[in-house]
C-alpha cells in the first residue's frame, strides 16, 4: 500500500508536466507529496524517516524551482534523494555495523549476515549509479527526456532491481522460510 502511495506524486508530476509545464508540475508535486505524507500519517500513525526526508527535499527543491523559475532545482532532487539513500545504507553498514536492508526485512526473512551485507551494498551502489545517471540525463539532455527518464526509466530500473533482489534473496533463504 505504501509503495503505491509513493507513486501518486510521481504520476501527478508527470501528468501536470505533460499538460502544463515543469513549474506547474513542481507545484503539483509539492501538494501531492504533502497529501501522501498526511495519508500515511492518518493510516499508520507513523512516518518513516526516509519518507519524511524525501518529502522535505521535494518541498524545498520544488519550491526553489518555483521561486527562481528554474528547473535546475527539481532536476537535482532525484540525485540528492538517491545519494542520501546510498549514504544511509553505506554509513549504516560501515560505521554503525548494521545493514538497513536487514533492519527493514530481517523480521520477515532469515539470511546469513554476509548476504545482508552484500544486498545492502548492492542497493547502495544502485542508488549511487541512479543518482549519477540522473545528473547526466538532467544536464545533457532536453527537459522532456529527463522527465521521461525520471518517471519511466528510474521507476523501471528500481522495479527490475527489486525483482533481482527477490531472486537473490530466494536463493539464500533458509529452507524453513521457503516453505512459509
Amino acid at each position: 500500500m505504501k509503495t503505491l502511495l509513493d507513486l501518486i506524486p510521481l504520476i501527478i508530476f508527470f501528468i501536470f508536466y505533460k499538460k502544463y509545464d515543469i513549474f506547474v508540475a513542481s507545484g503539483a508535486l509539492i501538494v501531492s507529496s504533502l497529501f501522501v505524507l498526511a495519508l500515511v500519517w492518518i493510516k499508520y500513525r507513523k512516518i518513516e524517516t526516509m519518507m519524511l526526508v524525501s518529502t522535505i527535499i521535494v518541498v524545498v527543491l520544488s519550491s526553489m524551482t518555483l521561486i527562481f523559475h528554474s528547473d535546475i532545482f527539481i532536476k537535482w532532487k532525484v540525485t540528492i534523494i538517491y545519494f542520501l539513500f546510498s549514504a544511509a545504507l553505506l554509513i549504516g553498514q560501515w560505521i554503525f555495523k548494521k545493514t538497513l536492508i536487514q533492519r527493514l526485512l530481517g523480521k520477515e526473512l532469515s539470511l546469513p549476515d554476509h548476504i545482508w551485507s552484500r544486498m545492502n551494498l548492492y542497493w547502495a551502489l544502485f542508488f549511487l549509479i541512479c543518482g549519477i545517471t540522473n545528473i547526466y540525463i538532467a544536464f545533457w539532455f532536453p527537459l522532456s527526456i529527463w522527465v521521461n527518464f525520471k518517471v519511466f526509466g528510474l521507476t523501471s530500473a528500481t522495479f527490475l532491481f527489486t525483482l533481482l533482489t527477490v531472486v537473490y534473496i530466494y536463493r539464500h533463504l533458509d529452507q524453513t522460510d521457503k516453505k512459509k
